[in-house]
């Protein structure tokens, strides 16, 4: 057996040094840059052998490239996890590096850097507030700072899961419900806006509780007050508005509209552009 082993290590055994290698202390080569040895010397036996072996500065660039692929895999998987998580392409650019401070700010902050307890005691959240104020964009600035972790958000709508729902027999809508759960977080932008028949509330109500049953966070953004979603208008609605209350920790979301901010800066922009 030790002849087979000899036999195979000679295969790795050089017996001159190339250009990038010199005859250094003990017999041995060494690397010309790093000045470490490309040699070593190992017992087979009762014999000693000497092969081949990684310098410091092949391990150092051993290192760097596995760094690198590392990096690139992680891009990309952040990359494929934005694609399919945020379906309103507009939202990718809502992030904290544009946000200014706040007091909400700081809480969503907070939120994301404390992600592994809000996920193992599945903490949501309930942004709520006056039209403008900023909800979406906070919900979507956790959303892309979840991601840039690696993490599986979905960031929708009902009006959207509904659409997508439309055509499909109930297995179909039980299974794309259950898909859902496929998200580490899921985020429902304005709640209240969706139609309000029997199917689409009962839909509404299927999703929420199949996310309640999962155990995993869920964020919503309304422009309903908690007190209208604690004194719902039907028993529908009551049903919806518990849940989420159950799930999800109230946050008011304070601020002037940015909507008629932007509005009226456009206009200003328009007014000097004619006036030339």
């Amino acid at each position: 057996m030790n002849d087979v082993l000899s036999s195979f290590l000679e295969r790795f055994t050089k017996t001159e040094p190339s250009e990038n290698e010199y005859l250094g202390e003990g017999g041995l080569f060494f690397c010309r840059k790093c000045h470490t040895p490309t040699q070593c010397r190992i017992e087979v036996g009762d014999v000693t052998r000497i092969v081949s072996c990684i310098c410091r500065c092949q391990q150092e660039e051993l290192a760097r490239r596995k760094r690198e692929d590392e990096e690139t895999e992680r891009l990309e998987r952040i990359s494929r996890l934005k694609a399919n998580g945020i379906q309103d392409k507009a939202l990718l650019g809502w992030t904290f590096a544009i946000a200014e401070d706040s007091p909400t700010v700081r809480m969503a902050k907070r939120y994301v850097e404390q992600w592994p307890e809000v996920k193992n005691r599945n903490l949501g959240l309930l942004l709520w507030g006056d039209v403008g104020t900023g909800k979406s964009f906070i919900a979507a600035c956790i959303a892309n700072a979840l991601m840039e972790k690696g993490i599986p958000v979905l960031m929708t709508n009902f009006s959207k899961i509904l659409n997508q729902m439309g055509g499909m027999y109930s297995d179909e809508r039980y299974r794309y419900i259950a898909s859902l759960s496929a998200y580490d977080m899921l985020v429902i932008d304005d709640l209240g806006i969706e139609r309000s028949t029997e199917y689409a509330l009962e839909q509404v109500y299927a999703v929420i509780d199949e996310r309640y049953k999962t155990g995993k966070p869920l964020i919503i953004t309304t422009n309903l007050t908690v007190s209208q979603m604690k004194n719902p208008e039907d028993v529908a609605h009551a049903r919806i508005y518990s849940r989420v209350l159950e799930l999800c920790t109230p946050v008011q979301v304070h601020g002037n509209d940015r909507r008629a901010e932007i509005g009226r800066g456009k206009q200003e922009l328009v007014k000097n552009i004619i006036r030339g």
